[in-house]
């Protein structure tokens, strides 16, 4: 276990933004924490690195208590923010080797990891400009490799891939993945569902302060899909045909329009198959699809919100 936060309770005047909030944070994996805005995700963050105090509860990150004055913890973390946090009147190399400093490392040690984080975030050959000399997708690397230059145990991304083309969105997506790989474990938030569904092993979804569904895509599927559908294009829709689809086990309704046939089964009734033998006995068909939920309808059925509704977050 990397971070566990138990019964947090963090509140800014009459407001609670965290309400006995209790999460945990599994060594060397990518854990997607969403929400809508208001959720707490940004204050839990804070929480979570030290940024912050919470009002009563406990945070544990790499077996030590959290606190504003921990600092041993944050020598072990990373945080890279939605905002790009380096300083423009520094170039490429001189920024990573300032966080470099900052962190303790010095000499020979600063500069192998130099080099093995400007290889990581691939900026090579632009160590000699400076911030605003660089495209959107570059600074967000930089942003990234100023977190990552003193090999953190635990990394959080806050929105790294805001604002930029889908070329630099996806080298982030895959440094991530690397970084992973390499035992670094990650705590991802974005407003991007399918950055989720890409990347993250885990899932926790935030709302009203509290953590209200978390595990993989596929298990919080399971516990909120009340149905299996499939849809298809017979070659020829005949009573006959819709007679036998209807037969099925487990099948609790047909619908036709024209030759497009619904067909609506309890969760998990397997029925592809049989669907498939009926309909090729009975003509054939054109076309064939299983509706799946995705994370955008796990998020909409719990929260009762779309993820990128509104502005503004705590």
């Amino acid at each position: 276990m990397i971070a566990k936060l138990q019964n947090i309770v963090k509140r800014y005047g009459e407001n609670i933004i965290l309400d006995h909030l209790n999460l945990e944070v599994h060594e060397g994996e990518i854990l997607g924490l969403l929400g809508p805005n208001g959720a707490g995700k940004t204050t839990t963050i804070r929480s979570l690195t030290g940024l912050i105090n919470v009002d009563s509860g406990s945070i544990q990150v790499f077996g030590k208590n959290q606190s504003m004055n921990n600092l041993d913890i944050r020598r072990e973390l990373g945080l890279v923010t939605q905002e790009i946090t380096v300083f423009s009147d520094l170039n490429v190399l001189e920024n990573l080797r300032y966080f470099g400093g900052l962190y303790g490392l010095k000499g020979q040690e600063l500069k192998n990891r130099v080099k093995e984080v400007l290889d990581f975030i691939d900026l090579n050959d632009h160590i000699k400009k400076k911030p605003g000399q660089l495209s959107g997708g570059m600074a967000r690397r930089l942003n990234i490799g100023c977190a990552l230059v003193h090999r953190p145990k635990l990394v959080i991304m806050d929105e790294p891939t805001v604002g930029i083309d889908p070329q630099s969105r996806n080298h982030i997506l895959e440094s991530v993945k690397k970084l992973a790989a390499q035992g670094t474990t990650v705590i991802y938030t974005t407003h991007y569902m399918e950055e989720v569904q890409a990347i993250c092993d885990r899932i926790v979804i935030m709302d009203g302060g509290r953590v209200i569904e978390e595990g993989t895509l596929d298990e919080m599927i399971r516990r909120i899909q009340r149905e299996d559908k499939i849809r298809m294009t017979a070659v020829a829709a005949t009573a006959e045909l819709t007679a036998s689809l209807e037969k099925i086990a487990g099948v609790t309704a047909v619908r036709l329009n024209g030759n497009d046939y619904e067909i609506t089964s309890g969760v998990g009734s397997g029925n592809i198959n049989r669907v498939m033998e009926i309909a090729q006995r009975h003509g054939g068909i054109t076309s064939f699809s299983e509706d799946k939920l995705n994370l955008e309808d796990v998020f909409l059925t719990l929260t009762g919100r779309k993820l990128r509704e509104s502005d503004g977050e705590v």
